[in-house]
């Protein structure tokens, strides 16, 4: 035994050494063969070298991305009933005469995101705004319980509170009137509240499922890979998309302990097909099921004039869908670019874009909250607002309660809406939807919405920024490290 202990002693040394060099050299030829962005790489591997054995466990944990999904490798787009709302030769889809005519100064733009994602742009839309779950949540709940043959519901957040046990009744009264429910939640985000909703829903009876269930929700709470969508679909006909999760702290009207602005968005139309491709793709990934025809996908008509196209974006097949429909839309941006964001660190591409179009002579609006839920996202987000501010940009913070709208226009005419926030998280690391939309009248409720904000919001002031205290500046750029992660 001695002898054992003995050799065990003299052999550890060289069983760590070799741990360390195979770990390190593992994560520096999969990170050179994988990844990217040469940043990212570099990171990475000076991680692994420099941390012994944590560098390589931490990129095991975070840095390997576990799921390469596409929509064609499931064979969904090839499903009659997507197809027939989806394909460029529908007579749904915007001719390209057509639209130049309307919208001369974007058909850059309209066939950059045609060649991104895949999508045609689809006309006939009527795309409502509807401002924080006062609005939201009785349209919602409406469309529900008028549900006929079909609901289904994707959340980051689906908290077990009075929001929550709303959208519960509803969908239960909908399941005893035989309308078939699909409720996908993101394990991470179900387990804000205990217990949890998928819990409860599924015994409710309700077919239910957690997006990447993980044993450790708590350590991956800022891990990669969320299910981050925020979708409605009802009877295949009704879409509800944007930014906000379902959860009481939404419900103003009902003075919930912690307040949280949004902006959602109700959407008739053809583009509504999208929005079932984009929860049937995640639910058959997540489930093995598949939803087809009629019941899911219901025959496209027209409601109104705005031209749109579904986004999705995720680290999958889908990635960099947005960061380069943000860039292009930067690029074509003449008069006004104006942004609404709860989380706001962009990548050097992003910030450069907004640089340049502020140089340009594009009046780039940019609204954060004062003050946001998530303290280091605040101190990393410090740094590079001065240099924003000098070339041009226009900064402002909001005030309580916390705004986490997510809205994109360009020059009173292009719309983003959807899930993404300007953050790496969203930009790489999550599941997202977002819709583009063409339409002057959209865009100016939309603008109309971000004028309300900026009225009540501060002007942020370059040399108040730079006469901050040493250790505060310090803090927060040692904050600003970690923005590839958070």
């Amino acid at each position: 035994m001695q002898g054992i202990v003995a050799w065990a002693r003299d052999l550890w040394p060289f069983l760590v050494s070799l741990g360390y060099f195979a770990g390190a050299a593992w994560v520096t030829v999969d990170a050179v063969l994988r990844k990217r962005q040469v940043p990212t790489i570099i990171g990475w591997v000076g991680l692994a070298w420099l941390a012994p054995i944590v560098g390589a466990l931490a990129y095991f944990l975070f840095g390997i991305n576990r799921i390469r999904r596409s929509a064609l490798a499931l064979d969904l787009k090839r499903d009659s009933g997507v197809q027939s709302a989806a394909h460029s030769g529908s007579p749904l889809a915007v001719a390209a005469d057509a639209f130049a005519a309307r919208y001369p100064a974007f058909t850059g733009l309209a066939r950059l995101g045609e060649q991104v994602t895949g999508n045609p742009l689809l006309d006939g839309h009527r795309v409502e705004p509807l401002q924080d779950g006062d609005a939201a949540y009785p349209a919602m709940l409406a469309a529900i319980d008028a549900a006929a043959a079909s609901v289904t519901l994707v959340s980051y957040i689906f908290d077990n509170d009075a929001a929550g046990q709303a959208f519960l009744d509803a969908l239960v009264r909908a399941r005893d009137r035989g309308v078939e429910t699909r409720v996908l939640i993101d394990d991470v985000g179900s387990r804000y509240t205990k217990p949890t909703m998928i819990r409860r829903l599924r015994d409710a009876g309700v077919p239910v499922a957690a997006f990447l269930p993980t044993r450790v929700p708590r350590l991956y709470q800022y891990a990669n890979l969320r299910m981050h969508r925020k979708i409605l679909v009802v009877d295949g006909r009704i879409g509800f998309t944007g930014g906000m999760n379902i959860r009481a702290g939404h419900w103003l009207s009902r003075a919930p302990a912690h307040p949280v602005r949004c902006v959602h968005f109700r959407v008739d139309g053809p583009v509504v097909a999208d929005l079932q491709r984009a929860f049937a793709n995640d639910w058959v990934f997540t489930t093995g099921e598949r939803l087809e025809g009629e019941r899911w996908f219901a025959p496209a008509e027209r409601h109104g004039m705005v031209a749109a196209r579904g986004v999705p974006d995720g680290p999958d097949g889908d990635i960099d869908n947005i960061l380069e429909i943000l860039l292009g839309a930067l690029s074509v941006a003449t008069q006004r670019a104006r942004i609404v964001t709860p989380y706001f660190l962009p990548d050097s591409q992003v910030l450069r874009a907004l640089h340049v179009a502020a140089l340009r002579g594009v009046d780039v609006e940019i609204v954060l909250p004062g003050r946001s839920n998530v303290p280091l996202m605040d101190w990393a987000m410090g740094p590079q607002l001065p240099e924003l501010i000098e070339k041009g940009c226009r900064i402002y913070f909001a005030p309580p309660p916390f705004d986490h709208s997510k809205l994109f226009v360009v020059d009173g005419t292009w719309s983003l809406i959807g899930s993404t926030n300007w953050d790496a998280r969203s930009l790489r690391l999550n599941f997202e939807y977002n819709l583009e939309c063409y339409d002057r009248d959209l865009a100016a409720a939309v603008d109309a919405i971000i004028d309300a904000k900026i009225a009540v919001s501060r002007p942020v002031v370059r040399d108040e920024l730079l006469a901050l205290p040493y250790p505060v500046r310090l803090r927060n750029g040692v904050a600003r490290l970690f923005s590839p992660y958070l």
